[in-house]
């Protein structure tokens, strides 16, 4: 392979042995060359211009410019694919702060210690570097507003809303949760590819930019209108009916059939089982095809699927996987996604 072919990346980070290390875990791939380093945000900035990389790995806790205001700085003007590699625990808020800056990906550092712990991360680091090489940047954030000023109430065609996302999640739930107005009369039920640790403040910052009330799951919480429900990362998200009719939210443990948890096929499974035909799935950006067999369990229920548009999609992944699988009813840029879920669910009153 010729080095034009490569994935020139950037590495920005204020530990030496962080940026050596970083350095080694990526160029153990033949398709991947570290081009420069970074100590700060100031430097990332020139070496951005410098040497135009294809991805930036970046540290948030840095001097002189920490790693949101180095993203709020470089994503107006030059927009690149960001890996956010941090400590959840330590900086969690921190990490929702860079993704609503623009960064599109996000991976855990084992310690922030100068040990070798560090390379645990090395096949994963890989993997996410050589899918943002290939990502589509989002435009930037808008100002947004509700669909409808007028009542609505639900035209009983659904009764649920399920959405399955990863890669660009944030950023697509963002422009699609807020729109909805205060009285949505279903329930959504939202499985978004996340670490551990990121979810609960997730859902807390979606909450405060929407209409509707939105949460992070837990075990017998229950499912309905209004409430829009994200799974907890760690912990698949089921829907189980009670004998008084109602629906609540089942916690359960991963396995080794499921490559993400929460997965997006379990949720779009339980709701298919549970709702039956009046169940509407949306398949959104992401990589990987968690989501095609839950669709198709929903699409043999007699529901409806749609699938985000290519031409809006960070990465065309899942989407891809349910149109290629001729499952998807409709493709929908993202913009248009908010309307459409009211268009069919609602009836303006």
């Amino acid at each position: 392979m010729t080095s034009e072919k490569l994935i020139r990346v950037l590495v920005v980070d204020d530990s030496a042995y962080i940026r050596k290390v970083m350095k080694q875990m990526l160029e153990r791939s033949p398709f991947i060359e570290v081009v420069g380093t970074a100590i700060n945000g100031v430097e990332a900035l020139e070496k951005v211009k410098e040497l135009d990389p294809d991805v930036i790995t970046l540290d948030l806790i840095m001097p002189v410019m920490n790693g949101v205001e180095f993203l709020k700085n470089l994503m107006p003007t030059n927009p690149k694919p960001v890996l956010i590699a941090s400590i959840a625990s330590e900086n969690g808020r921190m990490t929702m702060d860079a993704i609503e800056a623009g960064a599109l990906e996000y991976i855990q550092k084992p310690t922030a210690l100068a040990t070798e712990k560090i390379y645990e991360i090395t096949n994963e680091l890989i993997e996410k570097v050589k899918i943002l090489a290939q990502t589509r940047i989002p435009k930037p954030e808008t100002a947004v507003a509700e669909i409808h000023n007028r009542r609505l109430k639900s035209n009983n065609r659904f009764e649920i809303v399920v959405i399955g996302v990863s890669t660009g999640g944030p950023q697509a739930l963002r422009k699609i949760i807020p729109l909805l107005p205060t009285d949505f009369p279903l329930p959504i039920c939202i499985v978004q590819h996340m670490p551990e640790g990121y979810t609960a403040i997730f859902s807390n910052r979606l909450n405060e930019q929407s209409k509707v009330k939105v949460v992070e799951a837990t075990e017998g919480m229950t499912v309905e209108p209004g409430k829009v429900i994200i799974a907890k990362a760690g912990k698949h998200l089921a829907i189980t009916p009670l004998q008084n009719g109602k629906k609540i939210a089942k916690l359960m443990a991963g396995n080794a059939s499921n490559l993400y948890c929460p997965a997006v096929d379990v949720l779009f499974r339980s709701a298919a089982e549970v709702y039956g035909e009046k169940v509407l799935g949306l398949v959104l950006t992401g990589m990987g095809n968690d989501g095609k067999e839950g669709a198709a369990w929903i699409k043999a229920k007699g529901g409806i699927v749609l699938t985000e548009a290519e031409s809006t999609c960070v990465v065309y992944g899942m989407p891809r996987s349910v149109d290629e699988a001729m499952l998807s009813d409709e493709r929908i840029p993202l913009e248009e996604i908010a309307k459409r879920i009211v268009e069919l669910t609602c009836t303006v009153l």
